[in-house]
This record gives C-alpha cells, structure tokens and sequence, in this order.
C-alpha cells in the first residue's frame, strides 16, 4: 500500500531552473507548501557543471544590444526558434543576473567593477556573464542558499518520480519511490513544474552526469504530453579524449585555437569572420569533416579527435579564468593546458527538445509545467547557442514559478485521484522490473544502447544509419532485461538503473524516428543525404506523442514575428 502525502506545488528536479522556481513560489506566497523532489541531493544535480556563462545583455552603453541578442538566438537556432520565446528570453534575462547578484552571487568582475562578460559563439557581442570557469555551481550555490530562507519550501532528496497521475485531463499528484528505504509513496499537488534537465546519458560519449537520463521526459511521455524537436542534439565540439568530460566555450573565448594535424586553425575555412567562435553545430561538423577528410589526430584509444590550444592564452589568464578547465585537463587527460595540445572531440551536450510548452512554460495537460532544458518552449529551435541554457533555466524558472502559484491561487477544483492508476504504476515498478523474470544484464544493453546512439545519430546521420538505430534500440528494448539482481530495499543502485534504462528506450526511439523523419540539414541535425535545410518541407517543430507501438509523429508551426529565415552565413 503506497504512502500518500499532500502539497500544493510539486517541484520534479532541483538544478537551475527547478530551484528558481521554487524561490519564486515561495516569494510569491508563503502558505503554498512546496515540495522539491530529486533523484540526487541539490548541489548533484548537473547544473552545476555548467562552466562557461550566462548570457544576457547588461551594458547597451558599450553597443550591445537586446535586439541584437534577439537576432542572435533566433539567427543560431537556424530559424526554427520561435521567436516570441526568443525575445521573452533576452527581454527578461538582465534582470536575472543583477538579481543572482542581489543574493549574493559571485560573478567575475572586470577592472572598472561591472560584471565580467566573454566572447561566446554566435554572438555579436560579448555577453556570456560568467564566474570563473563554474558558473553553474555559483548559480546553483546562491540558489540553494536563497531557498533556506523559506519556512514553506521542503526537500525530497533522494527520491525517484515515476509516474504523473491525471484525472479528468487534470493533474492530480505523482508517484515515486523514496530510494532511502524503497517505499512507494503518491504526493498529491495542485500543481507540478517538470524541471528534470535533459536526457544526453542516452549517448555514450556525453558531458552529462549520470544522472542525466530521461526520466522526467518520460513520464511526461507516458501522461500523454508531446515530447517537441527531439531529434535536435547538440553535440559541443570540445569534449575531451577519453571521457567526454567539457571543455568550456569559454576556453574559445578566451582565445583557444582549433588546430589539424597540419597545425592549421581549420575553422577560417568554414567560417571566416567568427573561426573558432561560430555556433556549435557548425564548429563540431567542421571538426569531423576535418577528420573525414584524414586531417585529424589519432587519440590514444584509437577514436579519431582535434587539438586545441590555450598554449599562447597565458598561464596568468588559464589560472585567472580558466582554472576548472585546467583541473580538470590534469586529472582526466593528464595534460597541462598552458604547455600542451588537448585532444577534443564533439560531444553530446544538450537537447534542444523537450516537453512540448507554450511560451509561459504550461503543457499539454492542465497543471502541469516544465522549465529548463526538460521543456522547449522553443527558444533554442535546432541549435542552442553558448550560455543561453542557463538563462532559459532562470527565466522560465520564475516564469514558471510564477504562473503555477497564480493557478493554485484561483482555486481551481482538485482532481480525483485515481487508484487504479496508482496500482497500476505500482505494479509496473515492483512487479515489472523490482520483480523482474528478465536474464539479461541490464548494464550490457544500456552500453550498447548508448552506443547505437552515438554510431547511429551523431554529429552526421543518414536514412541508412538512423534506420539501423531504430531496429537495434528496438532489438535491445526486447530482450529480457527487466530484473534487479540486488534486492535490497535501501539505495538499490541496480533499481534505479534499470528504472533509468526503461525510460531510455522510449525517449531514444523519439529522437531516431524524428531524425529519420526529417529529410533536410537543419542546425544540430545535418544528413549528409539532405544537405540543405528545406524551409518550405521542413520549417515546423515536431511533436511526438506516445504510443506503445511507436511514436505517433505530429507537426508544430513556429512562430516568426521580426525575422524571416535566411542563410546562416558567419
């Protein structure tokens, strides 16, 4: 028998944008009882692996501009951004930085003391707010700290959301299991913000933490919500050699160079005017191309990878700004940034999809948000650009926030929960997979599942390829995989993996079919047999909705307002 409890917002996910909107729930009103629930504690979750910045334009005195950053987003998203999100975004996000700064965040300063601001790709100005080389663990730290001066605010650390339960197309609570002890718990809510970040453990050559796997995508999936534009991944060019671990846009900024086995800085091919700061989707392609075309190094392990270099950048301005970067150069490759070459590679960084939300964050089910990268609103369309993540957390954060206090406040009438729908979920977990009869180790198939992931829809992809990764997910996904050696009740590791790698079946086989079904190059998404982005077949987001069978696909328009597509030259 499931233990009940009650709340009136429940919060799935304590990074970012998770935490910004309790903060502002709790500010809005102090008798709505919070309830921030996590697979990991608050300062685990991957937003503190954020490394680079925040952008936001601050100082319209020296030139920049919020139109500017309007064009830029839209511009890098390769127009499939709509562009109401676009501008919400940028309208709204210096106020985000200067109130981090009121609670007590440490951005890196310049001499003048105005906060500092670096170089990132795609833009026309320098506006990545940044602290240091770890921006996200400031940002998450000064959050964290901000949401203990909350009586209303409580923490569900450790606990695994499994299920959204609806009744009369209304939300009405979740289920999940306290990893703790193993207890099957329902929390009742009015309300539910879907803050979950992004599912990039899908591939196997990822910046993500582990953690990061599609479970809250998932149970929006299974509800009946669309999950919007999977099939847009973004793959940073500088992952490095062995473990994928990031290597900030930053370091760019800085001034790193991109070099060949000729020693050549290869991007002035490919995009003259910006080089090395071009988006992301455009440096990664020119990286393998590069190495398609026999000009790259051959790492240790055999992959195939580029260099950079920070050699002429200083010692002074490596320890100053990029001192994480150099830390983590030391441990992971053995290589001091400042006297060697890094060996790099693109890398799964983000997902420009999500739970499909209208521009205040609300889905499909009534209820129910989602914020940061576990929604797309869409703001980021086909390619996000460099420090625009943090800022969509903030600002979708409180917007968020915002309108589910303003829903409970209305008073609206509180769904019937369904037991049977209780029961059913229950079932699935314990008797499904806890209980499983399966005979094969679950560990294998999650490595050959990211592994067809990442041979199969990487930075190129083609009909041939993708069709393959559909019949190997599902090959995979029906083999006797559901069981748990381990049967102990208190944090069963092999339980919530097995709960993990369920879910990443579902989610992977969306981001296959929508690439197979989207015969053009647009942005993250580039097929050597379509080339050419193709706006009048091509220029809508895709919506998929869930099926036991196989995703039913279904189109979107995007929003245009100011800016009609053109080539993306840069």
């Amino acid at each position: 028998m499931a233990n009940i409890i009650d709340y009136d917002l429940i919060i799935v996910g304590s990074g970012l944008a998770g935490l910004r909107a309790t903060i502002q729930a709790a500010r809005r009103s102090s008798k709505i009882r919070i309830a921030v629930i996590s697979k990991v504690q608050v300062m685990r979750s991957h937003s503190v692996s954020a490394e680079g910045g925040t952008a936001a334009v601050l100082f319209p005195d020296e030139g920049d501009s919020i139109e500017s950053h309007i064009y830029d987003t839209v511009k890098g998203s390769d127009f499939l951004a709509d562009q109401d999100a676009a501008e919400r975004l940028c309208k709204e996000m210096p106020d985000e930085i200067y109130q981090l700064e009121h609670w007590g965040m440490p951005w890196s300063r310049r001499e003048d003391g105005r906060i500092g601001q670096r170089a990132f790709g795609g833009y026309s100005f320098p506006r990545a707010s940044y602290a240091s080389d770890k921006v996200g663990f400031y940002e998450m730290q000064t959050l964290y700290d901000t949401c203990q001066k909350f009586d209303n605010i409580e923490f569900l650390n450790e606990w695994f959301v499994t299920s959204i339960i609806q009744n009369e197309k209304k939300f009405a609570g979740i289920t999940a299991i306290e990893l703790s002890n193993g207890d099957f718990h329902v929390i009742k809510g009015k309300a539910l913000i879907i803050a979950t970040g992004g599912a990039g453990r899908i591939y196997s050559f990822s910046t993500y933490g582990f953690s990061s796997t599609p479970d809250g995508l998932d149970m929006a999936y299974r509800a009946g919500l669309a999950l919007k534009d999977m099939e847009f991944v973004q793959f940073h060019p500088t992952g490095i050699m062995p473990s994928g671990i990031l290597i900030t846009e930053g370091a760019r900024g800085e001034g790193a160079y991109l070099l060949n086995k000729d020693g050549d800085r290869f991007m002035k091919k490919y995009a003259s005017k910006l080089m090395e700061l071009a988006p992301r989707d455009i440096v990664s392609r020119s990286i393998m191309t590069e190495i398609k075309e026999g000009r790259g190094f051959k790492h240790e392990t055999g992959v195939d990878c580029m260099k950079l270099d920070l050699r002429h950048v200083g010692d002074k301005i490596i320890k100053q700004k990029l001192g994480g970067i150099r830390e983590i150069s030391l441990k992971f490759s053995g290589v001091d940034p400042a006297k060697d070459l890094l060996d790099i590679r693109p890398v799964c960084h983000y997902m420009m999809g999500g739970i499909h939300t209208d521009i205040n964050g609300a889905s499909e089910l009534q209820g129910v948000w989602a914020a940061g990268e576990a929604a797309c609103v869409s703001i980021h369309g086909s390619n996000r650009l460099g420090a625009n993540s943090t800022s969509e957390c903030l600002v979708w954060g409180k917007i968020t926030g915002d309108e589910a206090v303003n829903y409970i406040e209305k008073g609206s009438s509180v769904a019937s929960f369904p037991t049977d729908l209780v029961n059913a979920e229950e079932k699935r977990i314990y008797d499904g997979i806890f209980r499983g009869k399966g005979q094969v180790n679950p560990y294998e198939v999650r490595q050959k599942l990211t592994d067809t992931l990442n041979d199969k829809a990487y930075v190129y992809r083609n009909q041939t390829d993708l069709l393959e990764g559909v019949k190997k997910v599902r090959e995979l996904k029906a083999m006797t995989w559901k069981h748990v050696d381990d049967q102990a009740k208190e944090y069963n590791t092999n339980f919530s993996n097995v709960m993990e790698l369920d879910s990443m079946f579902r989610v992977a086989e969306v981001v296959l079919i929508g690439a197979i079904n989207r015969k053009e190059s647009r942005g993250s998404h580039a097929r050597t047999d379509f080339p050419k982005r193709d706006d009048k077949k091509f220029l809508h987001h895709t919506l998929a909705y869930y099926d036991p069978e196989e995703p039913i696909m279904k189109k979107h328009p995007v929003t245009i307002t100011n800016y009609k597509p053109v080539e993306r030259k840069y």
